[in-house]
């Protein structure tokens, strides 16, 4: 793969890409972002950097317009209109201040929707170019993409951490703290409505954007972190009754939110209700996103995340269930962990030395192992000995210890464990709903994998220590954060509403807390082995 050499302060960092994106794209999924005000589009002539070589693509009119023959004999371009062929050395000329919020990798999933803006949707008069933003409110990112409503085109997206990771990594601990705390709630409530803001604001700035034109605001999310953004009803999620009961989580008003995101005073802000329990929008998004119902049968849906969310359409019925597997496939509360951002290790293999060899997201710095690492490092230990299906290093070792891109990191039993019992809990899942849809793993024609996790996992690591089912690697798909996807789709057409709307009406609960089986299944499915049929 091409490496971006980057300088920076002395220090070389390098960052594998794929060819055809900008330098700009590149750097914006990065800690290393380049200063720019027009969308990438080459009008603000902000982000330049210097080529200090490499093949690149031909100068632009845009570049000949904003740079000095002197800057370009001298190597000087535009990020945003240079397009690096093979490896190339970059010097950025004029950063960008430092910010939370990255472009998000699943972009070219949102340019290519499944589902086109209406002609004639109804807009809002007085609005210049009105504009639409999707937002995915999940336990440990929130995620957002901007539309230009009138064509249905794509402008802008936005990724960082959830907030509300202060009160808790998991959606239990946050809504204890907020139903024992009316000071807790609110605080969880404004910090969700001001990281939605300031995402929105770091696209303002950066892209010159003006927030005023957007006049539609979609929001999925599972149903914990939708009930905390309204503030109300959380407390109902904590009471196991209404584990297979609709939560209303529609919120009371919204024009405080307008006003501080600084949209269109016409704005209207949608939250999309939760299925029921803790089954949320963002599950039902993410099968509008797939056309999961609309495929081959049976089919199986798996959203990772720290409140997983699991579908299986047998032809006839759709079955859905959550599992509360916890933060691990975040990475979160892993000892040597880091998100799946850039200087994550996300891919690691036996070399032929017995040692492993990692690749890092954005960087050849590792900072820690994200949630598809840890599946990858996880099943090389297991493949090597070194690990035992029951999860204890070889000969009672305490953890392992490896070098990534320079960084010395030690998976511990801890974090085995907490590895453990996520994909236990994700395989109760799926052994409930094929029991409840008389389904086989060995019937499965399909199955989708959804969520940040699941954008750089590696289906056979995944098969190996039974955290997706045995089945030809051809039919599983990881489709990255569908959840936002389809926020994008509802927000775009009725169609795709009334999509979600048909979900509604076919979807079975499934309530793991009453599964007569779930303490065998759970036990059995702590071990790291392939997934048995039941």
């Amino acid at each position: 793969m091409p490496e971006l050499i980057l300088s920076i302060d002395g220090e070389t960092h390098r960052i594998p890409f794929e060819l055809g994106p900008s330098v700009r794209e590149i750097l914006d999924a990065t800690d290393f972002r380049v200063r720019s005000g027009c969308r990438g589009i080459g009008a603000c002539g902000l982000c330049r950097v210097h080529v200090a070589g490499g093949e690149a693509s031909e100068l632009t009119q845009n570049e000949r317009l904003h740079l000095t023959s002197a800057q370009i004999s001298q190597g000087v371009r535009l990020a945003c209109q240079v397009s690096p062929r093979h490896d190339m050395q970059v010097e950025i000329l004029n950063p960008a201040p430092p910010s939370n919020w990255k472009s998000s990798p699943d972009t070219a999933l949102l340019h290519t929707l499944r589902e086109k803006a209406e002609e004639g949707r109804w807009l809002p008069p007085g609005v210049k170019h009105p504009c639409g933003m999707a937002v995915d409110l999940g336990t440990t990112h929130v995620c957002l993409s901007l539309f230009d409503l009138a064509k249905g085109r794509w402008l802008s997206d936005r990724w960082g951490r959830n907030p509300q990771q202060d009160f808790g990594a998991d959606v239990v601990t946050r809504l204890a703290a907020a139903a024992e705390s009316p000071d807790a709630a609110r605080e969880m409530s404004r910090l969700a409505v001001a990281a939605i803001g300031e995402a929105l604001l770091d696209i303002a700035t950066r892209e010159g954007f003006d927030p005023r034109r957007v006049v539609n605001v979609t929001v999925v999310g599972n149903t914990a972190m939708l009930a905390l953004l309204s503030g109300r009803n959380f407390g109902l999620l904590l009471q196991p009754d209404y584990w297979t009961q609709p939560v209303d989580c529609t919120p009371l008003e919204t024009s405080s939110w307008v006003e501080e995101w600084q949209v269109s005073s016409k704005a209207e802000v949608d939250v999309v209700a939760p299925l029921a329990g803790f089954v949320g929008s963002d599950l039902l998004a993410g099968l509008v996103s797939t056309r999961f119902t609309e495929g081959v049968a049976p089919a199986l849906f798996i959203d990772f995340g720290t409140n997983s969310e699991i579908a299986l359409w047998s032809g006839d019925e759709l079955w859905v269930t959550s599992s509360a597997g916890g933060p691990a496939f975040e990475s979160s509360g892993i000892s040597c962990g880091a998100p799946a951002e850039a200087g994550a290790v996300f891919r690691v293999r036996l070399d032929a030395d017995g040692g492993v060899d990692c690749q890092i997201i954005g960087d050849d710095r590792a900072k820690g192992l994200c949630g598809s690492g840890l599946v990858d490092l996880v099943a090389c230990l297991l493949d090597s000995g070194r690990l035992t299906s029951a999860g204890k290093f070889f000969g009672g070792e305490a953890g392992y210890a490896f070098s990534a891109g320079g960084t010395e990191l030690t998976l511990t039993k801890g974090d085995v464990d907490l590895l453990q019992r996520a994909k236990a809990a994700i395989g109760v899942g799926i052994r409930a709903l094929c029991v409840h849809a008389g389904v086989g793993l060995k019937d499965l024609q399909r199955v989708c994998v959804g969520g940040a996790f699941g954008r750089y996992l590696d289906v056979g690591s995944a098969q190996a220590i039974g955290l997706l089912p045995p089945v030809p690697p051809e039919t599983v798909e990881l489709a990255g954060n569908t959840a936002l996807a389809g926020c994008c789709d509802i927000m775009l057409s009725s169609l795709a509403a009334e999509r979600l709307k048909k979900l509604r009406s076919r979807a079975r609960l499934v309530n793991l807390a009453h599964y007569a089986d779930f303490e065998q299944a759970f036990f059995e499915n702590l071990y790291l082995q392939p997934l048995r049929e039941v």
